[in-house]
């Protein structure tokens, strides 16, 4: 089986959606599908984000249903029991990592500076979260990883990322993947526009397999 490290390389991007109404889970990983992506973090932000993924994990077990937004232990288990398959936190808390390893989820911290990357490496994290990407911009990143390339360590992109700048971010090495919040935002989510969503992954999806 493909390592979360290995299959968000391929696809390069991560769908992230906040579901409000878990009635609508299941819609929206059909829409994500149908564009070519079976990977969706659904963000802890909803107090129902564990129902939603299970309705995902359970009804697509071919897709790679992650917790997005993670800040807690309790909120580790909730993910890992509704099915998820990947942890993403904003932020690095080596009580919150240990929680996850000992769950058997792989988990992708936040890091934005030097010091977050190493005490994460030093955790056993060789995938990490750079948050948030575009106030800190791609010239912090890439300076930071010049420091750290010989650890092995990959990168994913999140916050303010968008369709215009995503293949910059992309373009940096050991970047392999960024967060799509524009893909499936709360108002498409919530008018149940499948077809926007599915016409968004497509175009995003063109955009980076260049």
């Amino acid at each position: 089986m493909k390592s979360i490290i290995e299959h968000l390389s391929e696809l390069r991007v991560i769908p992230f959606a906040t579901i409000d109404d878990p009635e609508k889970a299941i819609p929206l990983a059909q829409a994500l599908l149908a564009g070519g992506s079976d990977v969706v973090s659904v963000s802890f932000q909803s107090p129902t984000a564990a129902e939603s993924i299970q309705q995902i994990a359970t009804a697509f077990p071919e897709m790679w249903v992650g917790a997005g937004s993670v800040t807690g232990v309790d909120e580790i288990s909730a993910a890992h029991i509704a099915g998820a398959r990947f942890a993403l936190a904003p932020g690095f808390d080596p009580i919150v990592v240990d929680a996850a390893f000992a769950a058997g989820l792989p988990v992708i911290p936040g890091m934005m500076t030097p010091s977050n990357l190493s005490r994460s490496l030093l955790q056993g994290c060789k995938i990490q979260n750079f948050f948030p990407a575009t106030v800190l911009g791609p010239e912090m990143l890439k300076a930071i990883l010049s420091a750290f390339r010989h650890k092995g360590v990959k990168v994913v992109a999140t916050g303010g990322i968008d369709a215009d700048n995503i293949a910059d971010w992309l373009a940096i090495p050991d970047v392999i993947a960024c967060g799509a919040s524009w893909i499936c935002p709360e108002e498409l989510i919530a008018a149940e526009a499948w077809d926007e969503i599915t016409a968004r992954m497509q175009e995003t999806l063109a955009k980076v397999h260049f």
